[in-house]
This record gives structure tokens, C-alpha cells and sequence, in this order.
């Protein structure tokens, strides 16, 4: 165990009597970290701490300065260097590199009175160097041990780079595809989104959070942030309490139960009251009932927007009303650090407020080693041989390619030939290295993923003849990273046209730039964007063997594809290696599994649509028009959620429930046989719903309960057994009690959310 004293006057024999219990000493005191717990730590610490030092550790700052370079001069950056000599950051965030973070670090330990070390925040997404899939991809694998390890990669990387904390998951559930923060979360169900924000919280924190392999995660945005109206960023939220406690707030739970050391708050509001000021929200569910003891921090500036809102009147009301809430760190919000303490002072809010936040943000730092080490995340040696490395790679491949979803293949036009064949390659995103990437990639470099032309060269015994056909956007802003999209050169279709003419295979590579998702990239419309579907067109005229690649953020609206194109692979943004990954699919060395997270609508107008859907009081197609419907479009959606097929076939049957009738708290068994009848290996993902008939609160039609992925090879068949219990079968109701009610239950299994098979049981008194 190293530890860091300041320069002091001390003789040399205090020196040795505190060595192994002090992690700072100054002239003015001492912190004792020798304690049997990190409570009595905390507290000891909290007791030496002025007003202003415990505000300051509620406040968090952007990287304002080349850490490597000489100190502002004036402005803000200058004002908040001397906050970080005074002990007034309490965390910075977008500061990384060992070297960097180093030095501030080594600023608020060494030149700080109380020398407390920074908590090094960053966004690492979907990966820091070597990236993964989004996230939205991952959940299309619904490979729960993937998708940890995928965060352990990023967690291994980020840390190696001095980063101690990052802001993920999103465990936000959307209905809505025109939300361009889809790509972040998990698609549309609670269940599924359960599931994955566990994982990805045990993969970004590991065992044991004080290994300095390991980074504090952060489940965001809470809440009800998916639910933002019309898809629109950064908009109002209007849901009743019986979504908000079934569908919105599960996955929080999950996290929480999964030990996740931070929430960070939403730019929304709820009930009228924008969710940073939501003491409903923040201390009486997460706090209080689900007993969450790390920290809740801003997302960026949103104890500032309180007063947008129209809910404060100024800056001082908006501390108040956000830390009385139990908002515990302002992130790049000046409002705590200007505020608090004069609101403390003039007997406005409590100090206990005050001590509660910092007890937690303290506690957290402690459970990272922080005090043990401040410098526990900042070896550069670590930082070379741990960023970017083989195994990474190997790893965000195999993910990769466990998330494509194979959507069509009616003339088996896929797996391709391996040889024999002219295959032209077609689209603005086949040779793409940047979009690839996707969003949310800040720890990354430009221009490093494998494109699908370079994946699909790989494979040298057909002749692959690649075309553009079009440029998808004009120019990129660096800084904003927005996309101008070509809605008017036209000039290499004809081109690309000619050469798919004489191919037998056409593959096509269409979708949405890496940067048309994510946050603030709401859209209005899901199709493809620019040209692209007059370039798809005109390709269909001369040669209909087309294979459509789709790379993407969210869910686009294709109905003109899923009628005209036989094969079509959802691809998304699969990160470093996509292109290896999409050409391993494409040729068949890897028999694509992935199902849907998210419903595919048939157009636009159909969105917010989802599998889990209300009855209503008109279900049923009647002879008049007076029937839940559009007059103008289907009610079903093109793709539905749990959806994806693979090279083979499997066979559902023999469906059984082992019982008629069970008790509330018993266990009840369900098998169902399965049996791969193609002629390939392949891996399925088997689903059991179930639907509650009859509730006191309306329930859906179907709700996800389950799920096992099986590999069988072809010719194989198996068994696989579900257990429901009253954990799968009950609901909350509209005040977030847990309730589980007598009722016949329907039971469906299959390969989607529109699984025909199906049982019944009965559950009694």
C-alpha cells in the first residue's frame, strides 16, 4: 500500500507513526484512513471538512485546460483552477490519459488542504479505444455473458487510461425509434433491459471495485427519458404511474440490485417537475424504498435547466430544490459551487443535506482505493500493453457478430458462395471507417473500424467489384459531430447501376451515418436517409439478387425493402470490427442469432409501437371502421420485437405447462422442445411470454418472462426448461407496490414476440 504525504515540518518519528494509516498530511490536518470501515472513514473525513470543501466535493468539472500545459490565466478556466486548488472539485470528467489525469489528481491531493482525490469521469459507452457494438446492437444478441464482457474490455481500457468512472449503462426503455439515444439503451422491453443493465454494471465493476481494473458505473437517466414526447430530445415526459413503475423503472432496480455505485438524473420532467428536482424520484424510490446507497449526479447542466424549466426562479432556488431532491453532484452546472453554501448559511436547506451527498460521493471513492492510492488508475506502462490490444479485438469481434440479425433470406440468397461468383458490392457505407464507429465513441480514433469492403476482401474466391453509388453525407462538423446529408448528387448511381447489372450477387450497404444517432439526433422520419432508397431502387430494376445491409442506430422504416429485397441483415454500428464481423455473417463462417430489442414499424406514423401493448377496448378487425386501427396502414408492425432468423430452422413443440393450478408462491415448471430441422449449426434464441387475462390493472398482451440461448448442431433436438415464480408474475401498482393476483395466465414460447405456441395454467388463492 503506497500512500502520498505532503511535505511537512513533522519529525521524522510522527512520520513513521503515521505511515499505513494517513493518506495525506498537511499542516492543518491529518486524514485517517485507519479505521475498520469506510463509514467511520467517511464520517472522520466529513467531521474535518468547512462548508465550502463539502460543496466542493458536489461539484464536478468539465477539462477545462491542457493538464500538460501552463495554468489559465483568466476566465472560467481560471476560476476553476483555483477551485481545484481549494479543495472545491469534487470530480472531473473528459479529462484522460495517465499522464493527465496524473496531474490533476496530483493537484487536489498534494496542493489541497484536506487533500481528497478527484473521482475521473468519462463517457465510455460502448467501449473506450477498442469499441464494441452500441449498445442497442449488443442487446440484439441477448448474450448476456457478451455484453458483460464487452464492458469489461471497455472498463479495462478506460481504467488504463486513468478514467475511474464511467456514464453507462443507459437502461432508458423507448417505444420510440425517432429518439436518437435508442442506440444507447436496450430496446423497448423491461425485461430484456433488466437483464442487460445487470450485466453491464458487473462488467464495468467487476467483483471488486478497489482493483484498478475496474471502473464505477452509472445507470442513467432517471427517469423516463426514453419516453420523451414525439421522440424529441431533451423534451417533456407525460406517462401514467403504471408505466412508470412497470416498464420505466425495472431496469434502475436491476442496476441498483446489481450494486451500481451511481445514477445520474434526466434533462426530462415528470409530473410537471423536471426529474432533477424530483424528490418523488430521487430520495423517496431510489434513496429510501429501493435503499440505493452510492451517489445520484446531474447530467450535464440540468440543476441549471431546473430554471428553463420554469420550476426555479433563479440559480439559487435551482440548488435548492435539485439538493433537497437528492441530487448529489452538479455536473458542469456552477449552481452548487455558487449556491450551497450561502443557502446553508442563511438557513434555507440543512447541512445534513449537504452531509448525506458527500458521505455518498466519498464513500465511493473509498470503495475505488482512491485514498489507498490516488494514483491506483495512472500507470502508463499499464496504459500501453491494456488499450487496444489482440484479445480486446477478439472479443468485440465475437460480440459483433453475435448481434447481427438476419431480418429476410427468402431465396437463400445468403450465406454467399465462398467461390464462383461475381459479387458486387454497392452503397456510401460499404467502404465506411468512421460510421462504423457509431456515436458515443469520445475515447476512440477516427477512421479505425474494418469497413465491409476490407471484411469481405478477406475473402478471395469470387470477384468482388466494389461501387459507391453515392455519397451519403457533404461534410461532418468535428466539434458537433453533425452530418449534412446528399439529397442531390446523384452522379455514381449510373455507375454503380452498370456494375451490378452483370453480378450475381449484389450486396448493398444503406443505412444512417454513425453520427445520425445518439444524443441530440432525434429524426422525424426512419427511412434512408439522402439518396439511398432511389440508389436502391434503380439497382433492383437490373438485378433483383440483392442482399441489403443495413447499418444503423435505430430501427428504420423499410417496407419497400422487406417487399422487394430477399435478403436483408440488420448490421447496425458493430464498432473496430465490423466489417470482419459482417463478412464472417455474409459468407457463412458465422450463422447469425441476433433477434430485435426493438419493434421495426412499417412506417413512421405507427411510432411509439411495441410488442407489449394494451388490449384497448375495440381490439378485434370488425365490418365497420370502429375498431382500434388505422385506416391507412397495418396494425402489425414489419419486424416485431424478439424477431431474427439464421441459416437453419427450428422446430417448436410439445409445449408444456407442468400443472394446471399453482399457489402464488409456487414454482412452476414449463418445457418445450426444440429441434434445429436445417442444415446448418445454429443458435436460437427461445422466448417465453406470458399474458395475465384479467387484471386489476390492465395488462399487456404479452410480457417477456424469459429467455435461453441454444446451440444445437443440425439434426439435434433438446429440451429446455423455464421456471415462472412470483417474482415473473406479478405487476406493481399505481403507487409501486409489487402485487401478484389470482388469475388464468396464457404462456407462449417461440423464436419471437408473435410466437403461436401456446398454454395455459391457472393461479389460486
Amino acid at each position: 500500500m503506497r500512500h502520498y504525504l505532503k511535505k511537512t515540518t513533522i519529525s521524522t518519528i510522527s512520520v513513521l507513526f503515521f505511515i499505513g494509516c494517513t493518506h495525506k498530511k498537511n499542516d492543518n490536518s491529518m486524514i485517517d484512513i485507519k479505521s475498520e470501515t469506510i463509514k467511520e472513514k467517511v464520517d472522520s473525513l466529513l467531521s474535518k471538512m468547512t462548508l465550502e470543501e463539502k460543496v466542493g466535493q458536489m461539484n464536478q468539472y468539465n477539462g477545462f485546460w491542457d493538464v500538460t500545459g501552463p495554468v489559465p490565466e483568466e476566465g472560467t478556466a481560471k476560476n476553476k483552477f483555483e477551485h481545484l486548488k481549494k479543495g472545491w472539485v469534487g470530480s472531473m470528467l473528459n479529462v484522460r490519459g495517465t499522464k493527465n489525469v496524473k496531474e490533476v489528481q496530483r493537484i487536489a491531493v498534494e496542493e489541497t488542504r484536506l487533500g481528497i482525490p478527484l473521482i475521473i469521469g468519462f463517457d465510455v459507452i460502448h467501449g473506450y479505444k477498442t469499441l464494441s457494438p452500441i449498445p442497442l446492437a449488443e442487446a440484439a444478441s441477448w448474450d448476456l455473458e457478451a455484453i458483460e464482457k464487452s464492458a469489461r474490455i471497455a472498463a479495462i481500457e478506460a481504467s488504463a487510461s486513468g478514467i475511474n468512472w464511467t456514464f453507462a449503462p443507459m437502461v432508458d426503455i423507448s417505444r420510440d425509434a425517432r429518439w436518437g439515444r435508442v442506440m444507447e439503451g436496450a430496446g423497448e422491453d423491461p425485461y430484456l433491459g433488466s437483464k442487460i443493465a445487470k450485466a453491464r454494471v458487473k462488467g464495468f465493476q467487476g467483483d471488486d471495485l478497489s482493483k484498478n481494473n475496474t471502473i464505477a458505473a452509472c445507470a442513467k437517466h432517471f427517469a423516463a427519458y426514453g419516453f420523451s414526447e414525439a421522440g424529441k430530445e431533451y423534451n417533456t415526459v407525460d406517462i401514467g404511474t403504471s408505466t412508470l413503475h412497470n416498464v420505466v423503472l425495472p431496469p434502475f432496480k436491476a442496476a441498483v440490485d446489481g450494486n451500481v455505485r451511481t445514477i445520474m438524473n434526466s434533462f426530462n420532467e415528470l409530473n410537471g417537475v423536471p426529474v432533477t428536482a424530483s424528490k418523488y424520484l430521487q430520495r423517496d424510490i431510489l434513496k429510501e424504498k429501493w435503499n440505493f446507497n452510492g451517489f445520484v449526479i446531474s447530467d450535464w447542466a440540468s440543476i441549471n435547466e431546473i430554471i428553463s424549466w420554469g420550476h426555479a426562479e433563479d440559480k439559487r432556488e435551482a440548488a435548492k430544490l435539485a439538493a433537497t431532491a437528492g441530487s448529489d453532484m452538479d455536473m458542469e452546472g456552477y449552481v452548487y459551487v455558487k449556491e450551497l453554501a450561502k443557502l446553508v448559511n442563511d438557513g434555507i436547506i440543512k447541512e445534513e443535506i449537504l452531509n448525506d451527498a458527500v458521505s455518498r460521493i466519498l464513500t465511493v471513492k473509498f470503495e475505488l482505493g482512491l485514498f489507498d492510492d490516488p494514483y491506483r488508475y495512472c500507470d502508463e506502462e499499464n496504459e500501453k500493453q491494456n488499450i487496444g490490444n489482440t484479445s480486446h479485438h477478439d472479443a468485440v469481434l465475437d460480440v459483433a457478430k453475435k448481434s447481427i440479425v438476419l431480418l429476410k433470406n427468402d431465396k437463400n440468397l445468403l450465406p454467399l458462395k465462398k467461390e464462383g461468383q461475381t459479387i458486387a458490392l454497392i452503397g456510401p457505407l460499404a467502404d465506411e471507417k468512421n460510421s462504423p464507429l457509431g456515436s458515443w465513441r469520445l475515447g476512440s480514433d477516427d477512421n479505425t473500424a474494418i469497413s465491409i469492403l476490407e471484411g469481405m476482401q478477406q475473402y478471395k474466391g469470387n470477384t468482388l467489384i466494389f461501387e459507391k453509388g453515392l455519397d451519403l453525407i457533404e461534410g461532418s462538423t468535428a466539434f458537433t459531430q453533425q452530418v449534412h446529408i446528399n439529397n442531390t448528387d446523384t452522379s455514381k448511381i449510373k455507375k454503380a447501376v452498370a456494375t451490378a447489372k452483370n453480378a450475381d450477387v449484389v450486396v448493398m450497404v444503406l443505412g444512417e451515418h454513425g453520427f445520425q444517432s445518439g444524443e441530440g439526433r432525434s429524426r422525424t422520419e426512419l427511412d434512408l436517409p439522402g439518396l439511398q432508397q432511389e440508389l436502391l431502387e434503380q439497382v433492383y430494376k437490373v438485378n433483383p439478387n440483392i442482399v441489403l445491409v443495413l447499418n444503423n442506430g435505430r430501427p428504420l422504416t423499410i417496407e419497400w425493402a422487406d417487399d422487394n429485397i430477399p435478403s436483408i441483415v440488420e448490421a447496425w454500428q458493430l464498432g473496430s470490427q465490423s466489417g470482419n464481423a459482417i463478412a464472417s455473417v455474409l459468407y457463412g463462417d458465422y450463422n447469425p442469432s441476433g433477434k430485435l430489442p426493438m419493434t421495426f414499424p412499417r412506417n413512421v406514423g405507427q411510432v411509439p409501437i411495441y410488442y407489449n401493448y394494451k388490449n384497448t377496448g375495440r381490439p378485434n378487425k370488425e365490418e365497420h371502421v370502429f375498431w382500434s386501427h388505422y385506416i391507412d396502414s397495418e396494425n402489425t408492425p414489419l419486424y416485431p420485437f424478439g424477431h431474427g432468423l439464421s441459416y437453419t430452422t427450428f422446430e417448436y413443440s410439445n409445449l408444456k405447462i407442468h400443472g394446471n393450478k399453482f399457489k402464488k408462491d409456487d414454482t412452476i415448471k414449463i418445457t418445450v422442445d426444440l429441434k434445429n430441422t436445417g442444415n446448418y449449426n445454429g443458435k436460437e434464441v427461445v422466448q417465453l411470454y406470458i399474458r395475465d387475462l384479467v387484471g386489476s390493472i390492465t395488462r399487456p398482451v404479452r410480457e417477456l418472462k424469459g429467455f435461453e440461448l441454444v446451440e444445437l448442431k443440425k439434426g439435434e433436438s433438446t429440451t429446455i426448461t423455464f421456471e415462472l415464480t412470483k417474482k415473473e408474475l406479478g405487476f406493481f401498482d399505481n403507487q409501486g407496490n409489487y402485487m401478484i393476483e389470482s388469475g388464468k395466465f396464457n404462456v407462449f414460447v417461440g423464436g419471437s414476440s408473435i410466437t403461436k405456441l401456446e398454454d395455459q395454467f391457472e393461479l389460486i388463492e
